[in-house]
């Protein structure tokens, strides 16, 4: 009755070493897919940097010749006048942005002196009092357990 087992064992083994190398067999085949567009992809990128290369080392002629600085040609230039800005606006632009700065830090000095702020920054305050309490608390605690052991160890080594 119990001669079946073996060959049903045997034959359900089989199935699963079948269905296995299956499963390798196209992971392996994707693998080498995407070896192969990994491969194309980077000749066609090391072709167009070659040719980045080739383009970059011939200089192209330009018609016209660009000059940062005319040092040495005062002369042959004529130079535009230099827009002046009259004093009472030059005086008026300064006042409008001492102002404008002034008005920024009176509205930032307002909103950090506010109740709900200095409320705020009082609450997380206490908890940074309390955290630090905590710490130190569990420190000292550490320390002493340090200390504790140490002294049992010198007792233990001088008896």
């Amino acid at each position: 009755m119990t001669d079946w087992i073996a060959p049903a064992a045997a034959v359900l083994l089989a199935l699963v070493a079948l269905g296995l190398a299956v499963a390798l067999l196209r992971v392996r085949s994707g693998a080498e897919q995407a070896v192969a567009a990994v491969r194309a992809e980077s000749a066609e990128l090391r072709e167009r940097l070659d040719r980045l290369e080739r383009g970059a080392a011939a200089p192209v002629p330009s018609e016209r010749e660009y000059v940062i600085t005319q040092l040495g040609q005062d002369d042959q230039v004529e130079r535009q006048p230099v827009p002046m800005v009259e004093g009472r606006l030059f005086a008026d632009l300064v006042v409008r942005e001492s102002v404008v700065h002034a008005a920024s830090l009176a509205h930032g000095v307002r909103r950090a002196l506010a109740p709900a702020t200095r409320n705020r920054i009082r609450f997380e305050m206490r908890q940074e009092l309390k955290r630090a309490r905590k710490q130190r608390k569990a420190d000292l605690r550490e320390a002493k357990r340090l200390w504790a052991d140490h002294q049992r160890a010198q007792e233990g080594s001088a008896a």
